[in-house]
């Protein structure tokens, strides 16, 4: 109960439509994976329940970094207040309309039929997807021309919400990485599709849980990557910041800031790769050899850089102390 309360304390000062939204999507999340045991109709191979289950969840951790987020802004308080509580409905719709297309056994996204469920989808889409989009953008705007933290968390912050945006430019394409077919629903109904997330097969055979294709590109890889950049880097900042207590050198923001920096370059690196496998038909198991090169290339690129930042902050800790103890002797003599 002492721990609730904490959780709940701590929940308090944050943007409260996005907190509900969190709730809401990770409520979604529960009752999607028990349905994925108490319901057996499949939809494309797999349960009906999975899609909703994945979308709630990322949804939620989302929408629940943004809530802490605003509640940092020092300028633009109240403006970001409304865009918080627009991305929160919007979240709801779009998330929803997964949901309802998933109960219904058909198919949400792609879908080109003309009966009401698929016409119903469509129209939630249509209007609570670019506000998704626009408002990342402004947010990561007003994160911009402002200090949200000490240099590494701001640093993370601005390098997440740019990666997110890249994200959700990806997701656009997904509607123009495949031509038109017809594919079946949980119903045994034909859907028709025009559009997909597959390049080379334009739906797939995925992965475990994720679904991700391993027989074409899949640009829900890099999507996902991107999308969930800030929690990675916000993590990175925080493990940095616990080892400040023990090490010395890293107790200067800037040397953090350097290697959240960093962190942020290899992860972009990353995320450019994959979107480059995806849009040349590879699917993320699959690392022929420029790809392989290619993420060689990244990780050589952030470990040196990382390096180099590390030695630089070990030689200038070092003659500072030196310098103290000289200090000390000439005041002891």
């Amino acid at each position: 109960m002492t721990v609730l309360a904490t959780c709940l304390n701590a929940l308090r000062g944050w943007h409260r439509a996005l907190v509900a939204n969190a709730a809401l999507m990770f409520t979604l999340t529960l009752v999607s994976a028990v349905g994925l045991f108490v319901d057996d109709r499949l939809l494309m191979g797999e349960s009906i329940w999975v899609k909703p289950m994945k979308f709630g969840f990322a949804m939620g951790v989302y929408g629940l970094t943004l809530a802490w987020l605003l509640s940092r802004l020092s300028r633009g308080r109240r403006f970001g207040w409304w865009l918080g509580t627009v991305f929160a409905v919007a979240g709801l719709l779009d998330v929803g309309a997964v949901a309802y297309a998933a109960a219904h056994g058909t198919v949400s996204h792609f879908n080109n039929n003309d009966e009401p469920v698929a016409e119903t989808v469509r129209t939630v889409f249509n209007i609570g997807v670019a506000p998704l989009l626009l408002i990342t953008m402004i947010i990561a705007v007003l994160v911009l021309i402002q200090r949200t933290g000490d240099r590494a968390m701001s640093r993370a912050l601005r390098a997440g919400l740019g990666l997110a945006i890249a994200s959700m430019v990806v997701a656009l394409w997904l509607s123009n990485s495949a031509g038109a077919r017809t594919v079946t629903d949980a119903n045994g109904d034909p859907v028709s599709m025009n559009g997909g997330h597959g390049i080379g097969d334009p739906d797939g055979n995925g992965m475990f849980l994720t679904h991700w294709s391993t027989t074409g590109g899949d640009l829900r890889v890099p999507h996902f990557v991107g999308l969930h950049a800030i929690q990675v880097l916000l993590f990175i900042t925080a493990i940095l910041g616990a080892f400040a207590a023990r090490h010395g050198w890293l107790r200067d923001e800037r040397v953090r800031a350097r290697l959240v920096g960093v962190a942020a370059l290899g992860y972009s690196g990353v995320f450019v790769v994959l979107t480059w496998q995806a849009r040349r038909g590879l699917p993320v198991t699959r690392l022929d050899r420029p790809t392989l090169v290619a993420f060689v290339g990244v990780a050589v690129f952030t470990v040196v850089a990382a390096a180099a930042v590390v030695v630089a902050a070990r030689r200038r800790s070092t003659s500072l102390i030196g310098e103290e103890q000289r200090a000390e002797v000439r005041v002891g003599v």
